[in-house]
């Protein structure tokens, strides 16, 4: 049985251990709260104190940054990235390379597209088609 985990140097230069998640083998760092019922796939990052709900999905390349919160049925694309401290409500989908800036907030159902830009602390809610809605 080989080795469960991996350690990788930080911006800091401290070294920050993370394990193989059984679904869909994608790095969880230790501190982060993963649903077994989740899928990270190989090459997506979830760092320190994030939380992923059951049925969400964690794409290839993705990188779900400290303290984030992804709600239950969730998909993240391939390469993106949700900031410090943000949320991503049940159900919600962003887009392949979409980057979801720190503090924001993306509704339950929403739906962002690809190459997005959320700005931090943004609140975002969208119709059934993409459009984002006025907060």
């Amino acid at each position: 049985m080989g080795k469960n985990y991996v350690d990788i140097e930080n911006d800091q230069g401290g070294m920050l251990r993370y394990r193989k998640h059984a679904n869909g083998r994608g790095l969880v760092a230790h501190g982060a709260k993963v649903h077994p019922k989740a899928l990270i796939e190989a090459g997506a990052y979830i760092e320190p104190g994030a939380r992923v709900g059951a049925g969400a999905t964690i794409a290839r390349g993705a990188w779900i940054d400290a303290d984030a919160v992804i709600g239950e049925n969730a998909h993240i694309d391939a390469h993106a990235h949700v900031g410090q401290g943000a949320a991503v409500g049940d159900g919600a989908h962003v887009g392949v390379r979409t980057e979801i800036g720190a503090g924001a907030r993306i509704m339950r159902g929403a739906r962002i597209g690809d190459d997005e830009t959320v700005a931090a602390g943004l609140t975002i809610a969208t119709d059934p088609k993409g459009l984002w809605l006025a907060a």
